[in-house]
């Protein structure tokens, strides 16, 4: 016996006095809802992150991948290319030298793609902000950034903090469809 209302509903039995069941068809199993709402779900619950550890916070945010923290309870799942990633995370101190290979790798992540600044270092140089010649003053002059992670370096929970941060901006996106004119 099928409790599927397509399939209609089983006959009540003689002498109940139960009004039949209406006739349902197959369109019983047509959702109709918000795809914004559908395809920014599916976005946010499978983020595939591209690390670009350089230094402290580096080993705060593989400690956050690790069985402790799990990031991957929250569909954050490591990648080792940037052609499967969809988020960039940025932890550490960004010297003029590598400052093209965050550009390169930001630009062969595909659309949609997002990016977390991890420490004061990402954020805003850090300690090396006044007198170091050799260090970029913040990850946002050279990519966007979604989500700044305070800290030097900042705890595993405060990268969790900052995943669900990015999860909710996700969630707020308004998509495009179809061909572009």
């Amino acid at each position: 016996m099928s409790n599927d209302p397509a399939h209609g509903r089983p006959p009540a039995p003689p002498g109940h006095g139960a009004a039949p069941a209406p006739a349902v068809g197959p369109e019983a199993h047509v959702l109709v809802g918000n795809a914004d709402l559908f395809v920014n779900w599916s976005r946010k619950s499978s983020l595939w992150y591209l690390l670009f550890a350089t230094a402290c916070c580096g080993i705060e945010l593989m400690q956050a991948g690790a069985s402790r923290y799990d990031l991957d309870r929250f569909g954050a799942v490591f990648r080792a290319t940037p052609r499967q990633s969809d988020l960039m995370l940025v932890a550490g101190t960004i010297t003029h030298k590598m400052a093209d290979r965050v550009k390169r790798l930001y630009d062969q992540m595909p659309e949609p793609k997002y990016v977390i600044a991890m420490g004061s270092c990402a954020n805003t140089g850090g300690p090396f902000y006044k007198d170091s010649y050799c260090v970029v003053k913040g990850v946002d002059l050279l990519i966007p950034v979604d989500v700044y992670i305070p800290g030097c370096p900042p705890r595993p929970e405060a990268l969790i903090d900052g995943i669900l941060r990015l999860q909710k901006i996700i969630m707020k996106k308004k998509n495009v469809y179809g061909a572009k004119a």
